[in-house]
């Protein structure tokens, strides 16, 4: 009776129930990027102006950053993949605990913030538990510029001492080429007095984006995308209209992968090739071909064999790819080892890979995975956003129908997955208990 009721309570958890075996076919749309999205909102707070993002997912983690802006006296307005925000009336300076601690990229709001108001009081923030992600580097960046800052009782305090209220450039050196820091640095810099540089910058497209946005603003930012960015600070920025966010890299590898785990052609689009070189080239080492055509790319797997991969910063293999390359992997001819470098906890997958019949060894934060001819269906959970997204890629080749729970997970970072792999063949259903 025990086990029955257990059965019982996993079929009414939300799940999608996926019917493995089916190829892929056609054309898929790749949505605009999660990452980019969520910093480009915070950066509105920079200005009166309103500012106009087009090209934005629908996400829970969208929705989530319009409550966090909303609640700091933020104007928004959605319509379709359009999200209009207007910060000239702003009432506060500290976000609500409770909505920051379910979305780490809350934390950038302390830049614009304390760019141009002079203080914020930020949570430090949540997420997925992927791994610690420190603020230490933001917070050494905001101290760089003049900033005084506290973190006591998991709030971080900010404020610019004086009557000035600006914060003064600085030559700032980041000890490793951190995404977040270097983009809270970016909106606090702008409106600062003099010039500001960042060396050992990231060097992520999604740095790019945020560069173009606040040019876009009356910024005056130059080398995004490089090294070591310079930012001379500008008196106040303006807002901007119909500013696009850049297609989604990860989105567009793990439609690829889903391409190459069903040995299926697939034609992904809009894709920016330059964003996912490291990507492509294993994807062309393990045998598949890849054709540019017009603003995406066509897919023909062949005998798809093992090959091995480090996460590393961008250009390197990104770590929010590693999940999805392994359930490749998983039914790769050969062995492959696969070493993930930048979160200590992202190997939460492996478990439920195996669960599928996955060859899987774990030495730390290295798996060796040895290929098998097919995985089998079983009931598996995706602890985190991208270890959903391996789930999903193995249910897509496994016999028989996987059921993959943790859609909270999954729904954070792909808009509507499910509905985009239907409309090319594959068979998939949600369930919401």
């Amino acid at each position: 009776m025990v086990v029955a009721a257990a059965a019982s309570q996993e079929i009414l958890k939300p799940h999608l129930a996926i019917d493995g075996g089916h190829s892929l076919r056609g054309e898929i749309r790749v949505s605009g990027a999660k990452n980019s999205a969520l910093v480009l909102m915070t950066a509105a707070l920079l200005t009166e102006e309103p500012v106009e993002l087009c090209n934005v997912p629908a996400l829970t983690d969208i929705a989530g950053m319009c409550s966090i802006l909303e609640s700091l006296g933020m104007r928004v307005s959605r319509r379709d993949d359009r999200i209009t925000l207007t910060a000239d009336a702003l009432n506060g300076t500290e976000p609500p605990y409770e909505l920051v601690n379910s979305l780490r990229a809350s934390f950038f709001s302390i830049g614009p913030l304390l760019g141009r108001l002079g203080h914020a009081r930020v949570p430090l923030p949540g997420g997925c538990r992927i791994g610690a992600r420190p603020v230490v580097e933001h917070i050494r960046g905001l101290k760089a510029l003049g900033a005084v800052v506290d973190v006591r009782h998991g709030i971080v305090t900010a404020s610019i001492p004086g009557r000035r209220n600006r914060l003064n450039g600085a030559q700032i050196v980041l000890d490793c080429p951190s995404v977040g820091a270097t983009e809270t640095i970016l909106m606090a810099a702008v409106l600062a007095d003099g010039v500001s540089t960042i060396e050992n910058a990231a060097q992520e497209p999604e740095v790019q984006d945020l560069a173009n946005l606040l040019n876009s603003m009356g910024a005056k930012i130059s080398g995004a995308g490089g090294p070591l960015i310079t930012i001379e600070g500008v008196a106040q920025l303006h807002g901007c209209r119909n500013y696009p966010v850049i297609p989604d890299r990860i989105e567009a590898g793990t439609f690829l992968m889903a391409a190459a785990i069903t040995r299926s052609t697939l034609h992904v689009t809009p894709v920016i090739p330059e964003h996912l070189s490291a990507v492509l080239q294993k994807l062309r080492d393990c045998g598949c071909v890849l054709e540019v055509n017009g603003d995406g790319l066509t897919i023909t797997p062949g005998d798809i064999q093992a090959v091995d991969i480090t996460t590393q910063p961008f250009p390197g293999f990104p770590t929010d790819l590693q999940a999805p390359f392994m359930a490749l992997m998983a039914t790769a001819k050969g062995t492959s080892v696969i070493s993930e470098k930048i979160y200590e906890n992202r190997m939460q997958h492996v478990g439920e890979l195996q669960r599928m019949g996955a060859s899987i060894r774990l030495e730390g934060s290295t798996a060796i995975v040895e290929g098998v001819p097919f995985l089998g269906s079983a009931p598996v959970t995706g602890s985190d956003l991208r270890a959903s997204a391996a789930m999903v890629l193995a249910g897509l080749s496994a016999n028989g129908t996987t059921q993959v729970s943790g859609l909270k997970h999954l729904d954070r970072g792909y808009d509507n997955i499910e509905a985009k792999l239907t409309r090319c063949g594959a068979r998939i259903n949600r369930h919401n208990g």
